[in-house]
C-alpha cells in the first residue's frame, strides 16, 4: 500500500470489488472516452460474477510479478477515485506502460492531473525503469498505437502463435 495526504494506492484484489465495481461503473461512457477508447469497458452489462473474476485476475499477475493494478482510493479507502495501472511494454525501448483513469467526478474536480504528476514521480523514483510510456499523455494515442502496430509487425511469424 503507499499512502499519500489525498488518497492511497492498494493492489486490485476480491477484497475491492464492491468499490472498483462501483467506481467504474459511475464513469462508462467517460471511460470508453478517456481510458480504452473502445466500447468493450467498461459496459453496462458487466456482472458481478465478471467484476470478481476481473479482481481474480490483477490479483494473480500482481501475485506473479506479471502486471501491477492498484486501486486509487481516497484517503479512509472508502471510495475509489480510479485505478492505475503498470505492465511490461510490448514496444521496443520502453520498459513499461503505466495507463490510469479516474472517475468522471474525480476528473471534473481536476483529480486526474493531479495522480498523473504524482504517478510520473512515484513510478520514476520507485519503480526500476528506465523508460516509462504514458500511453494518451506524454506519447499521444495514435503514436502509442502506430508503435504497437509496428512491433507486432516486426515479430517473427514463429513468435505470432
Amino acid at each position: 500500500m503507499v499512502e499519500t495526504e489525498n488518497f492511497k494506492l492498494m493492489p486490485l484484489g476480491p477484497e475491492l470489488v464492491d468499490v472498483d465495481f462501483e467506481a467504474y461503473m459511475s464513469s462508462i461512457e467517460h471511460l470508453q472516452k478517456t481510458f480504452t477508447r473502445s466500447t468493450s469497458w467498461p459496459h453496462k452489462d458487466i456482472s458481478e460474477a465478471d467484476a470478481m473474476k476481473d479482481m481474480e485476475t490483477e490479483q494473480a499477475r500482481f501475485n506473479n510479478r506479471e502486471s501491477f493494478a492498484f486501486a486509487v482510493l481516497t484517503p479512509d479507502g472508502g471510495r475509489e477515485r480510479g485505478s492505475l495501472y503498470i505492465y511490461p511494454s510490448a514496444v521496443e525501448g520502453y520498459d513499461a506502460v503505466v495507463r490510469m483513469w479516474v472517475t468522471k467526478a474525480e476528473y471534473d474536480a481536476g483529480f486526474d492531473g493531479e495522480l498523473y504528476e504524482w504517478a510520473i514521480n512515484w513510478v520514476k523514483t520507485d519503480w526500476p525503469f528506465e523508460k516509462v510510456a504514458y500511453p494518451g499523455r506524454l506519447i499521444d494515442w495514435d503514436s502509442w498505437d502506430a508503435l504497437v502496430t509496428k512491433e507486432k509487425m516486426t515479430v517473427p511469424a514463429e513468435q505470432n502463435h
